[in-house]
């Protein structure tokens, strides 16, 4: 590829690490030299760079340069005028070499892969590689390193006609490709259900990109929804008549006919989570600092505690002392020089206990650091101390070191404690937390000030060989004083200090910069981006940041993400509080949530167009965000910020924000899983809507919380919100509403056994509904009710008005398992044909096809019973509908029976009663029971015949299901 260098030049066989300066031209040009980040304010010397580096270490004559940075209209000293650009370029670079002249041009000498777009392409090959030799997880990885080095349209900040014509179109496809490519892997790996919401904003993005289309297609059919993947073809099939007046490619139309027969070669591979499930090892350290300096003793300390036998208790090791003295500094780089003692990786969390925000929530730690640890995010349990116990379950048997940060009491701590000595765990503390000692046999190591030695030798290596000695001393030893001195004083030979370093650095600042830093300790979350500076103080932030951290009061530990030290922060708010008035503050506050509000609000759109949501107030410019990729990665980064900004606004206001980003974020949360902050939000929206007494938030918070509280099988809690949720629209005369919350707690009441109670808030529901299709879905959920009431004449006329309004096959199908049971088989098997005819998905197939199989044992047609309900258990024994299958299974097994096949019986129905009991399946629970009552009852085994059938009597009464109540009750 022109202009990329590729994997044939580079190091190969492994993910690229790189020393020197770094150069970012996948989105706003970036250059950073080591911690620090390099400003080109004007754009001739981004595009001069830019035409350099991409193509490295090969000379670009002065023509071409010329033509990029200048276009048509180049100046009347055009050589003189590059040679100027060339000398600042060099000198913002800091190493004149980087730029070597040529005879004819300019040569950029620096590492190719230190450029981002050489290591796309390089990580592009390496995934491709990888692939193409079956090492699906490898390169996953690859693809995955690819895509996060996008970070928007490439050269986005670069004024240069020509660099974007000859680069952007040819990357943004390699992108695409990329894309394409990383997805086909993660299809092959069985993680189909996990690409549907990426694929579905593809798709939304890139309407006319066919393997996209042909990827949802197969990621739908795979999670069992055939239906949906129908309609996407249908959708692309409409588009590309409109736009382009062509028809779906022919790879199009064969895939579509092959979802339509249930094609066995579109079936997802049989080793489908493996690589997923196995142990990870998580490698969470923050970096480690190259200009460390002394605490030979208390290294040497902290890894004979560490390493040394304590039998079977867990080595705690707790680093005491004052702020400012370089504890975290110190357990990071212990943590690394231990890196290869513990082979099964690091999990590291800054607690924020000395914060002036909230501290790190409990649940939320042990969640991220369960999904660290491989654990998918719909079985991480709500309940604090469930994660606490899975998470020593999962370290029991690994050799891990724990790093737990900035912890202000031992309760903070207790949760995350491993229960197996090959996990030791460092924590760091500005108090001793004498509870862990008392409570858990910690060992504290005190960290004070350095050694007079210790700060001579950090300014040497900051400042050059000289007398620092008095510096040393004015800093009091106290190592965050010795940087921002040592910054303070870079390239100045005529200052000296005469007071406390952090007021002089920023009393060294101009207005701009250190109105910022005042502002910035606002902000209450961990870290915060240029973006959210910007919005924050109403000011381009980018270059102010920078100043900032060359000064040492803030600190970049990502690309594009900076945070404060603790004392800094409480610097800046005392700061804040002397000389910016409340209602300066109140605005830079208001904006800052008026930044994350746009924020997720623009998500919301690209991720979940679909959810309704509250009113918004927000004003002022969304954050860059374009795609729904861009949109995932944005929540991700933000979500401990958001998180803090709600829980910020609802105790201290604005609340509508506090209200309006929980509202917009829950489709995040439940797409995510991320249950602990979900149900923080959630009741730090209801206390702000409360507090403000906004009925339409209030009812809006209270059904999140029924929702969540239903995902959780929290029954009681789920009923209490949507019974609240209901009488608040009600009073509000929100109808629509209404019938959707009274939809839900009709689903509450089904899964907790209430069927009277789901009947009567299933009928309230249909009053309310004006569209065909609510009224066809309402409809549905009455008639399969009836049938769990035995009330099957109830249930007929319910699914033939849903068949009247929506015919499809589900309606056929429902209304055929109605007419079996009433004993009219014949219609019942028109109509059940007739829904295969028209075609489901695997789960909606797999119902019908059971169907059938009972009606052809009520038959007495036991052989094409036992075809019939086979074809259906296999439909769904994979990964299907869980439900579907428990169901199909106690079929399998009443045929089993009817064959005289006990043995095989007992085990279906075996696994039925245990899915079903799992899921919460009430009916399929009891049909299980009556069905193991009657095989052990054949098999002369009347104690367990007798003990089931007792326990279908008791679990059918108490769920007021009749019918299956009689029968219970004659086998016992």
């Amino acid at each position: 590829m022109e202009g990329i260098t590729t994997v044939g030049q580079l190091a190969r066989g492994g993910k690229a690490m790189v020393s020197g300066p770094q150069f970012r031209l996948l989105g706003p040009m970036e250059v950073r030299l080591g911690d620090s980040a390099v400003v080109l304010r004007a754009g001739k010397h981004r595009a001069l760079l830019a035409a350099l580096l991409l193509r490295p270490n090969r000379v670009v004559p002065v023509t071409e340069l010329v033509e990029h940075v200048w276009g048509d209209a180049p100046p009347a000293r055009t050589r003189g005028t590059l040679q100027t650009y060339v000398m600042r370029l060099r000198a913002a670079l800091g190493d004149p070499s980087l730029i070597q002249t040529a005879a004819d041009g300019y040569r950029m000498r620096v590492d190719p892969l230190a450029v981002d777009v050489h290591r796309f392409a390089d990580a592009a090959v390496r995934g491709r590689t990888a692939a193409a030799s079956e090492d699906l997880v490898t390169a996953r990885k690859a693809f995955a390193e690819a895509l996060e080095l996008w970070r928007g349209p490439v050269l986005s900040d670069v004024p240069s006609e020509t660099l974007y014509s000859e680069h952007a179109p040819r990357l943004t496809e390699l992108l695409m490709t990329v894309h394409e490519q990383r997805i086909d892997v993660e299809l092959a790996l069985g993680n189909h259900a996990d690409l549907v919401p990426e694929l579905f904003g593809l798709t939304r993005d890139h309407p006319l990109r066919e393997r996209f289309w042909a990827q949802l297609m197969l990621a739908l059919y795979r999670s069992s929804r055939q239906a949906e993947a129908l309609e996407a073809f249908r959708q692309l099939d409409r588009t590309l008549d409109e736009q382009l007046g062509i028809d779906p490619s022919a790879e199009l139309r064969s895939l579509h006919q092959a979802i339509l027969v249930g094609a066995p070669e579109l079936a997802a591979p049989v080793t489908e989570r493996e690589p997923e499930r196995a142990p990870t090892s998580p490698l969470q350290l923050p970096t480690d600092i190259s200009d460390f300096t002394g605490r030979a003793w208390h290294v040497e300390r902290i890894t004979a505690l560490v390493t040394g036998s304590q039998g079977n208790a867990v080595p705690i090791v707790t680093l005491a002392g004052p702020p400012g003295v370089g504890k975290t500094t110190l357990a990071v780089h212990v943590a690394h020089v231990l890196r290869d003692r513990f082979p099964d990786g690091q999990l590291y969390v800054d607690l924020r206990g000395y914060a002036l925000g909230p501290p790190a929530d409990g649940v939320d730690v042990l969640s991220r650091f369960l999904r660290a640890l491989g654990v998918p995010p719909d079985e991480i349990p709500p309940d604090a101390d469930e994660q606490s116990t899975m998470l020593r379950s999962l370290l029991s048997g690994r050799r891990m070191l724990l790093v737990l940060d900035n912890a202000s009491a031992p309760d903070q701590v207790r949760a995350l404690l491993p229960g197996t000595a090959t996990c030791p765990v460092i924590v760091t503390s500005r108090d001793d937390l004498r509870g862990l000692i008392a409570m858990n046999g910690a060992r504290t190591v005190p960290v004070d000030v350095f050694t007079p030695a210790e700060s001579v030798a950090l300014l040497a290596k900051l400042l050059g060989p000289g007398s620092h000695e008095e510096l040393a001393a004015r800093c009091g030893h106290l190592p965050l004083a010795l940087r921002v001195a040592a910054a303070y004083l870079a390239g100045r030979d005529d200052v000296t200090i005469s007071g406390s370093p952090i007021e002089l650095a920023y009393a060294a600042l101009p207005p701009a910069p250190q109105r910022l830093f005042r502002l910035l300790s606002l902000v209450p979350g961990p870290d915060f981006t240029a973006e959210a500076a910007s919005a924050l103080a109403d000011v381009d932030a980018d270059g102010l940041l920078t100043v900032l951290a060359i000064a040492k009061l803030v600190v970049s530990p990502a690309p594009g993400r900076y945070r404060f030290h603790d004392e800094l922060m409480h610097y800046a708010a005392s700061l804040r509080a002397e000389l910016d008035t409340p209602a300066e503050q109140q605005v830079a506050w208001t904006a800052l949530l008026n930044h994350y509000t746009r924020g997720v609000e623009r998500c919301a759109e690209l991720l979940y167009p679909g959810i309704l949501r509250l009113p918004s107030t927000a004003s002022g410019p969304a954050p860059r965000i374009a795609t729904s990729a861009d949109a995932l990665a944005w929540l991700d980064a933000e979500r401990p910020n958001l998180t803090a900004a709600i829980r910020h606004a609802a105790q201290h206001g604005p609340a509508p924000m506090a209200w309006q980003l929980a509202d917009a974020l829950r489709g995040y949360l439940w797409i995510g899983q991320h249950v602990g902050e979900w149900l923080a939000t959630a009741h730090h929206g209801l206390q702000a809507a409360q507090a403000s007494g906004h009925r339409p938030a209030e009812a809006a918070m209270h059904a999140n919380l029924g929702t969540l509280y239903l995902r959780l099988s929290e029954y009681a809690l789920a009923v209490e919100h949507h019974n609240r949720a209901a009488e608040l629209y009600r009073a509000l005369g929100d109808k629509d509403a209404e019938a959707g919350v009274l939809n839900n707690l009709s689903l509450v009441y089904r899964r907790s056994g209430q069927l009277g109670a789901a009947k009567e808030a299933l009928v309230r529901c249909l009053e309310m509904l004006r569209s065909e299709d609510s009224l066809s879905n309402g409809l549905y959920n009455l008639g399969q009710l009836a049938v769990e009431l035995g009330e099957i004449d109830g249930a007929v006329e319910h699914f033939t008005q849903a068949l009247a309004l929506a015919p499809n096959a589900d309606s056929h199908t429902y209304l055929g398992m109605a007419l079996r049971l009433q004993g009219r088989f014949d219609e019942a098997r028109s109509h059940l044909t007739r829904a295969l005819e028209i075609g489901n998905v695997p789960a909606g197939e797999a119902e019908t096809l059971e169907n059938l199989a009972a009606l052809e044992l009520a038959q007495g047609n036991a052989d094409a019973a036992l075809s019939l309900a086979s074809r259906a258990l296999a439909l769904v024994a994979d990964g299907g509908d869980q439900q579907v299958a428990a169901s199909v299974r106690v079929t399998l097994g009443e045929v089993q029976r009817a064959l005289a096949e006990l043995d095989g019986a007992v085990e279906l129905l075996d696994q039925a009663l245990t899915t079903a009991r799992r899921i919460g399946y009430a009916s399929g629970e009891v049909r299980a029971l009556i069905g193991l009552a009657g095989v052990w009852r054949e098999l002369g085994r009347e104690a367990d015949a007798r003990a089931a059938a007792e326990e279908a009597v008791r679990r059918s009464t108490e769920l007021g299901l009749h019918a299956l109540e009689s029968r219970a009750r004659t086998l016992s």
